[in-house]
């Protein structure tokens, strides 16, 4: 079984779900009490939003990412999970100065998405992954294509990923303007949906979604199994 190198702590409340979830599906995929062979390397939120939100910085919070990802390499890990989307905008910088691949979570959502017949994909996640350039590359690879919320809605998703979700806060109100939102999505021609922020499935569930809706967190955690059990 291959070591899973996972960069948590982008919150603390996903990453627990993806030590579970992982540990889950391997446990189901191996048999037995097989558990994920896993070294983790939590990110101090507080230290990675000041870079990003308070200094504006982005080649600092870049390098944030970088010294976790050489601390896992250097602990032996044979491939990175990175528990948060938006991260994964630092994943083209990055890799040309390590050794070990990356799993890329856009990666594993458009091959999903695109393996259901699916094509016009509305993202929802942080102002980040929604304004960033790399799911709509990501997604154009597969034929597919990216919606994005207007401003309103993208404020509201932001502010509610910021304010509640990563702090562990799950309200219903929230959740019914989320339906909403997806639901006015739709109307302007998407016909799914990702929930392009790890922390977003643990407040709204795919099957409760007025689209069809793919979970990253899931896609990523059971993509991660496969990759960890995959001989070369």
């Amino acid at each position: 079984m291959k070591k899973i190198g996972m960069i948590g702590g982008l919150s603390w409340v996903s990453t627990a779900e993806y030590y579970k979830r992982t540990n889950e599906i391997m446990q189901q995929a191996a048999g037995g009490v097989s558990s994920a062979r896993i070294v983790l390397e939590s990110v101090n939120r507080q230290d990675y939003v000041d870079a990003v939100i308070v200094q504006r910085d982005e080649a600092a919070a870049c390098q944030q990412i970088l010294a976790s990802v050489r601390a896992l390499e250097a602990a032996g890990a044979d491939f990175i999970v990175i528990t948060c989307n938006d991260v994964h905008r630092f994943v083209p910088t990055i890799q040309p100065l390590i050794t070990i691949p990356f799993l890329h979570i856009a990666d594993v959502t458009a091959a999903a998405i695109a393996a259901r017949g699916l094509r016009r994909v509305a993202i929802l996640g942080v102002r980040k992954t929604m304004e960033s350039d790399f799911y709509p590359e990501i997604l154009a690879r597969h034929g597919l294509e990216a919606i994005i919320p207007n401003e309103a809605e993208k404020s509201f998703i932001h502010d509610s990923i910021y304010d509640e979700l990563v702090q562990n806060r799950f309200r219903d109100e929230t959740r019914q303007e989320y339906q909403r939102i997806i639901q006015a999505l739709g109307a302007r021609g998407a016909d799914c949906v990702a929930l392009a922020c790890t922390e977003i499935p643990l407040l709204l569930r795919p099957e409760d979604s007025p689209l069809p809706a793919f979970s990253t967190t899931e896609l990523h955690c059971r993509a991660a199994v496969v990759q960890a059990l995959k001989r070369d």
